[in-house]
């Protein structure tokens, strides 16, 4: 995909509601537990190995990152959910920023919702998507750390996420399995994501 080989750039950086950039390009926003590759897929994505900063420490996304891909398309890594080394003060400064963003973003196109192929959709992941149903936010979830996985395996937990899908009224029909480490799924990924620049 010719989008995905232009320049991509980090543009700002949001803790608070009153930081976030002006909305002037369609927004794909990135989140899941903590650690579930956020930040590793936005590199792989696009193919800068250190854009987007990856951490083996749950929580090391600590606000929301704005990276302008060709002054077109802005890919956001959000916090993430669940479990994260840090106070609840933090985590409640955390989850009022990431609700309020998903529910009064008018340029937001879609949020991928990354889910851990080995550990498949836990609790957590099923309150995130119930509240992005009910604030009527479209998303699609995208399969992580797939290469860790044989095929028979990663089909059952494709299946699996197909089944809970079907709960959830604001969830894309596709799920997308993918690997950073590999470039397993991502050209995939990026044709989805391409319609919506501009």
């Amino acid at each position: 995909m010719s989008l995905f080989t232009r320049p991509c750039e980090f543009v700002a950086g949001a803790a608070t509601l009153a930081s976030l950039p002006e909305f002037n390009h369609p927004e794909i926003a990135l989140i899941g537990r903590s650690n579930v590759g956020k930040s590793s897929l936005i590199n792989a994505l696009v193919g800068q190995k250190a854009l987007a900063r990856t951490s083996q420490n749950p929580g090391a996304t600590k606000q929301l990152n704005f990276f302008l891909l060709a002054e077109r398309l802005m890919l956001v890594d959000m916090p993430g959910y669940g479990y994260a080394k840090v106070s609840k003060q933090e985590k409640g400064q955390w989850d009022r920023l990431i609700t309020s963003y998903l529910k009064g973003r008018p340029n937001l196109k879609r949020v991928l919702v990354l889910i851990d192929s080995r550990r498949g959709i836990l609790e957590v992941d099923e309150s995130f998507m119930t509240l992005l149903d009910d604030s009527a936010v479209s998303y699609q979830l995208v399969l992580t750390k797939c290469d860790t996985m044989k095929t028979s395996e990663l089909e059952q937990a494709k299946h699996d996420c197909m089944r809970a899908l079907s709960r959830h009224v604001a969830a894309h029909p596709d799920i997308i399995t993918t690997s950073a480490a590999n470039q397993f799924g991502i050209e995939t990924l990026q044709e989805q994501l391409a319609p919506f620049a501009v």
